[in-house]
Order: C-alpha cells, then sequence, then structure tokens
C-alpha cells in the first residue's frame, strides 16, 4: 500500500524521510513534492490551495488506479489532504483506504483570522514561530531566513485565503485524527471532523505542540502500521 504524505506550511518531502526506518515494509512511502521548495525549487508558488490540490492530483492520479493507497496530512497537509479527496472523488477514481487528518481542526470550524501572511518579514517570523516548529536562530539568519520565508510566507496564504464550502458527500474511508496535547487546537475543532465523515473514525492525542510529529516519529508511524495492516484492508475497490 502506498502512503501519500503532505507537509506542513514551509516544510518540503524530507520531513517525513526519517518514517522509513519505521513503516512496516508493506507500505510503500511517497512524500509529496510541493512546487517552490527542493526539487521543484525553480517553480511558481501556488496562488491558492485548489492550484496546490490541482498539482498534487495531477502528480499521483497514475499512481493510484490499481493501488491500494492511504494519505496522511499534518497541519496544512490536513487541509490539502482533505481537499484532494474530493477532487479524486470528482473525477471517480480509486479512493483512499485512510486518511490520517494530523495537526489541523475541521474545515468546517475554520474560522477567518488576520492575514499573517501580509505581515512584515519580523512580525510574520515571530508569528511563525510561536506555533513552536520554527529554531529561534533562524529569524536571526538571514542567509537562510531569505529561502525559506517566501516559501512559508506562501504557504500561509494559500490556507489563510482558502474558502470551505460544505458538501454533502462525506469521506467514504476511515480516518484517523491525530493531535498534539499543548497544541492551540480545541477538542471541539477536532471532534467536528466526525461530520466530515460516516465510516471509522479514531482520535490519537500525543505529547508536544502543534509539531508533535517530528517528536513522535516511532508513535505515529506504530499507530499507522497497524491501521494499514488490518485484515479488512485486504485489496479490494472502493
Amino acid at each position: 500500500m502506498r502512503l501519500f504524505c503532505l507537509p506542513y506550511a514551509g516544510g518540503s518531502e524530507i520531513i517525513y524521510y526519517k518514517w522509513k526506518n519505521y513503516l512496516h515494509p508493506s507500505i510503500q512511502l511517497v512524500p509529496i513534492q510541493l512546487k517552490g521548495r527542493g526539487k521543484r525549487f525553480s517553480e511558481s508558488f501556488y496562488e491558492s490551495l485548489e492550484e496546490a490540490v490541482d498539482d498534487i492530483f495531477e502528480n499521483i492520479k497514475d499512481k493510484i488506479v490499481d493501488d491500494d493507497y492511504a494519505i496522511y496530512g499534518h497541519s496544512m497537509g490536513s487541509l490539502l489532504a482533505y481537499e484532494l479527496y474530493y477532487k479524486i472523488s470528482e473525477f471517480n477514481l480509486r479512493k483512499p483506504k485512510h486518511i490520517f487528518f494530523s495537526g489541523y481542526e475541521a474545515p468546517s470550524m475554520i474560522k477567518k483570522t488576520e492575514s499573517t501572511y501580509t505581515f512584515p518579514d519580523y512580525d510574520f517570523m515571530k508569528k511563525v514561530m510561536e506555533l513552536g516548529g520554527i529554531p529561534e536562530e533562524l529569524i536571526n539568519n538571514q542567509e537562510v531566513l531569505q529561502i525559506f520565508l517566501p516559501i512559508i510566507r506562501s504557504d500561509f496564504k494559500i490556507v489563510e485565503t482558502y474558502n470551505y464550502k460544505k458538501r454533502e458527500e462525506k469521506i467514504l474511508c476511515d480516518v484517523s485524527i491525530l493531535n498534539g496535547k499543548h497544541d492551540s487546537i480545541d477538542l471541539e475543532g477536532i471532534l467536528a471532523w466526525k461530520n466530515h465523515v460516516c465510516r471509522g473514525f479514531k482520535v490519537y492525542t500525543f505529547n508536544g505542540n502543534h509539531f508533535f510529529i517530528n517528536s513522535n516519529v516511532e508513535n505515529v508511524t506504530s499507530i499507522i502500521n497497524a491501521t494499514l495492516n488490518r485484515k479488512d484492508y485486504a485489496k479490494s475497490d472502493i
């Protein structure tokens, strides 16, 4: 089974590389590379979340025709995974066996906030650092900052300008919700994911803040292994 992994804002596919050492051999890790970073550094940033989803869909559509797969998204990656599911459904392609929504509240609970992505550089980075995933040294390293800043600012833009639209069709696969005990997301926002699905639903809480996946690799991958190796996930059409 393939496991497509979508990164958080400012992240690239490398955040998932360490998972290779812990995932069961039956699970093929497929981290998704977004525009503007890594091998795609020279490509223009996305103007909207919809544009990002379209790009991801084009990159995976041929890989989901015949093989079972699951999707894992953290923070921004969860929102991408949510919209990607409906893009796949729109084209009537094989649906995922499972989706792991990590570090993000249900889309229906998203509240409009200030446009952080428009802040001056210093204020913007201070705001980003409050989430807990950015080393304090980074804000004082101008060379690295000049590379990193446009990427994360672009990611914040597509998330903060995202417009949720209610869909009658609920997600037709099991889902797992993963969150950090000390994240700012409240229980209501986490449990609201249940309103978006009509099959299996489980919630897992880990020690840590918004970026709990970086300090809980073994625990997170253990849950993925147990979930995707269930007997009822034997190959079948969904």
